[in-house]
């Protein structure tokens, strides 16, 4: 009998609920991460567990509660729903899981339940369409650093970026469209989350990267720097939708600490547009695919109260992927790509 080829797709994750508790275990879990917070581990230990978990969590769990409704988190609920639709898109000769990076289900609960059911291939998706080391990379790392344990390690295949995938900006434009048909705007955000600018410059490849014009292009030099990473999915969605360059803003949400980020900051691009004039802004969150405390909760409504106090008047917010169908079926076409 051929044995099963297993399709595991990984997003960030989730709290358990929105108890204060287990908001503070996820951040901890989350922060400690040594891509998430790439500081030495005994600051990053004292920095997370002596300050950000304890004093950041309660504040946090009111957000979550926000974001909360009857299936739980979003972010984990559509993240089952499209492993679910994928499984009925391929056929029988493959087994599709998904797994949380930190909290439940773990990755390595659901790497164990493919080491038993004895996959002959794997094929590991993180869920975030720009690689960065803090996200992509995290993933990697770890079912690397549990699959190595293994007398039997299966071919492991990873897909490290997806954001010229045209089925991924096809779902993006066709979630856009649905609102440019109901209003008119006078500009379009897109607002990735950030990064420190440290994580860009490590990341460099001989130094190219200067959080400049260097990412005006995406090529052979920064296709792994996420900036450009941004830029390019941005360029190829305002293509398609016809947006011209003037009519569009880059920019990144999301900050933490004191340390510089990837900047426009989108705080800054949304009171600087509101004092220029502009009234009716479309927002895009093409880093993220499900729906999560990041885009409703942080773009959705905190920029949107922040721009009508500035003077703005329509703040719209693009949903995410979830499960949209030209999404699963961009999932299956990675899926089966060798």
């Amino acid at each position: 009998m051929t044995k099963k080829k297993g399709v595991l797709l990984v997003n960030l994750g989730t709290p358990d609920s929105t108890k204060v508790s287990d908001v503070r275990k996820y951040l901890r879990e989350f922060l400690m991460d040594k891509r998430v917070i790439d500081i030495p581990a005994f600051p990053r230990f004292l920095l997370v567990q002596g300050i950000i978990a304890p004093f950041r969590a309660p504040k946090s769990a009111k957000e979550y509660r926000k974001l909360w409704d009857g299936r739980g988190s979003p972010l984990k609920y559509y993240t089952e729903d499209i492993t679910e639709l994928l499984g009925k898109k391929l056929s029988e000769k493959y087994s599709v899981k998904f797994a949380m990076r930190y909290q439940n289900p773990s990755i390595h609960s659901v790497l164990k339940e493919f080491q038993k059911e004895e996959v002959a291939e794997l094929h590991v998706i993180p869920l975030f369409p720009q690689y960065a080391s803090a996200t992509t990379g995290s993933v990697i790392d770890k079912v690397m650093e549990i699959t190595k344990q293994w007398q039997i390690i299966p071919e492991i295949k990873f897909t490290s970026q997806f954001l010229e995938e045209e089925l991924f900006i096809e779902t993006i434009c066709d979630q856009g469209k649905t609102l440019m048909a109901k209003e008119s705007y006078d500009h379009f955000v897109f607002s990735y989350h950030g990064l420190p600018e440290r994580q860009i410059r490590k990341g460099s490849y001989g130094d190219y990267c200067q959080l400049g014009s260097c990412c005006d292009t995406l090529n052979e030099h920064n296709r792994y720097c996420y900036r450009a990473q941004c830029f390019e999915t941005t360029r190829l969605v305002t293509t398609k939708l016809g947006i011209k360059e003037e009519d569009y803003t880059v920019c990144f949400q999301s900050r933490l600490g004191k340390d510089p980020w990837v900047k426009p900051y989108t705080e800054d691009v949304l009171k600087e547009l509101a004092k220029n004039g502009t009234k009716k802004v479309l927002a895009f969150s093409p880093a993220f695919v499900s729906d999560c405390l990041e885009t409703t909760i942080e773009v959705g409504q905190e920029y949107h109260e922040e721009f009508i106090e500035a003077g703005g008047e329509v703040w719209d917010l693009v949903p995410s992927l979830n499960k949209e169908e030209k999404w699963v079926e961009c999932l299956k076409q990675l899926a089966i790509s060798n």
